[in-house]
């Protein structure tokens, strides 16, 4: 028998968000409400042209996107083809990375930092100094889809997000641990559907509209 959600039911297609721009180092990104906030990387436009084309023909109700531009600008050529205008949802920014905001995580981590070891050993964000504490994070996004699903029930939203919320999300959902899911890539496409407290995951990191593109972290 074929998955059929309840009346009422929303479903979410989280988009993670394009490739953004490559951190260099000593040139920190912009910080939005201290979180970094790199634009799209010419990649990054092109997956999101292709998840525009994945989406068009999905009947999608609303579209929300966070208040960090990779986000909006994964969402544009979505929008530009169906009419709609994003709403923002700030409860689903990325997770703060403390000190290694600005675009400093990634450079730790491709270098090996302890820390970054750390973190996936004990399953937590906030070993990283000064990030944002685990259950403050997944307290949040839990907010965000709860409001997401009693604003808008019985709809399928286009969610444009972040790899650590998708990972929260599909966590909350499943009962997995907290970085189980937390590796989605640049143009992603996962599939959550919330029937009140009931989460039920229906896809996970779909890339099959991205085709051979090569992305890099």
């Amino acid at each position: 028998m074929r998955f059929a959600a309840a009346p009422g039911a929303t479903e979410l297609i989280l988009v993670r968000h394009g490739e953004s721009a490559p951190a260099v180092p000593g040139i920190p990104f912009p910080l939005v409400d201290g979180h970094g906030d790199p634009p799209l990387a010419p990649e990054g436009e092109a997956q999101a042209e292709r998840v525009a084309a994945c989406l068009v023909e999905q009947a999608v109700d609303a579209v929300y996107v966070t208040n960090l531009r990779r986000t909006a600008q994964t969402a544009a050529p979505l929008l530009s083809k169906i009419g709609l205008t994003a709403a923002v949802e700030p409860d689903l920014r990325e997770v703060h990375l403390g000190e290694w905001e600005g675009g400093l995580f990634r450079m730790r981590v491709a270098a090996g930092d302890p820390v970054a070891a750390r973190m996936l050993a004990e399953q937590r964000w906030d070993v990283i100094p000064g990030g944002e504490p685990d259950e403050a994070f997944c307290a949040r996004v839990r907010a965000g889809v709860r409001r997401l699903h009693e604003d808008n029930p019985g709809k399928r939203l286009a969610v444009f997000t972040h790899s650590g919320v998708i990972g929260c999300a599909l966590s909350l959902a499943t009962g997995a641990s907290r970085l189980a899911f937390a590796r989605a890539d640049n143009g992603s496409i996962s599939r959550l559907v919330v029937e009140g407290d009931t989460w039920h995951v229906r896809s996970f990191n779909d890339t099959a509209h991205l085709a051979e593109m090569v992305t890099r972290e």
